[in-house]
């Protein structure tokens, strides 16, 4: 079937089998790689993007039913400039391997815009192996004060 979906401000046509995740068509069709998947069960967090603000697990969404905008962490900065989030964490080396990161940025940005009191529990759906997580609280808690916004 014949798709379209509006992916970091380009409108992208693909076709699809009406059971391909969103996920799928972004990273095998479109050439989106930042979403990874992990566990490819809704279980790790590594796939999570916004679609229409809000973060989504694309692993768990079929590309056919989207119909809102959806922002990948290729989506969120400006040019060459990062977004506050993403400097955060650089800047909190809220990182190690790296496989999780855009997933955890993606949920991050959701919480900074939320200003959710709890933090781990807002993220408990992003799974880090490399146990950062004191580092990636300590880069929302940065972002939040720098008021970063998408």
């Amino acid at each position: 079937m014949d798709i379209s979906l509006e992916i970091n401000g380009s409108t992208e046509k693909i076709n699809a089998d009406p059971g391909v995740t969103l996920l799928d068509a972004m990273r095998e069709q479109l050439d989106i790689t930042g979403p990874k998947k992990g566990c490819d069960r809704g279980q790790c967090g590594a796939c999570t993007v916004h679609v229409d603000g809000k973060p989504v697990l694309s692993c768990l969404t079929l590309a056919a039913t989207v119909t809102k905008p959806v922002t990948t962490v290729e989506g969120l900065a400006d040019g060459e400039r990062v977004h506050p989030v993403q400097q955060a964490f650089l800047d909190q080396d809220a990182l190690q391997c790296g496989f999780c990161t855009s997933g955890q940025i993606m949920s991050a940005v959701a919480a900074v815009e939320k200003d959710v009191e709890d933090v781990r529990e807002f993220m408990s759906g992003n799974i880090c192996r490399c146990s950062a997580y004191p580092n990636i609280v300590a880069a929302v808690d940065q972002a939040r004060q720098a008021d970063a916004t998408l």
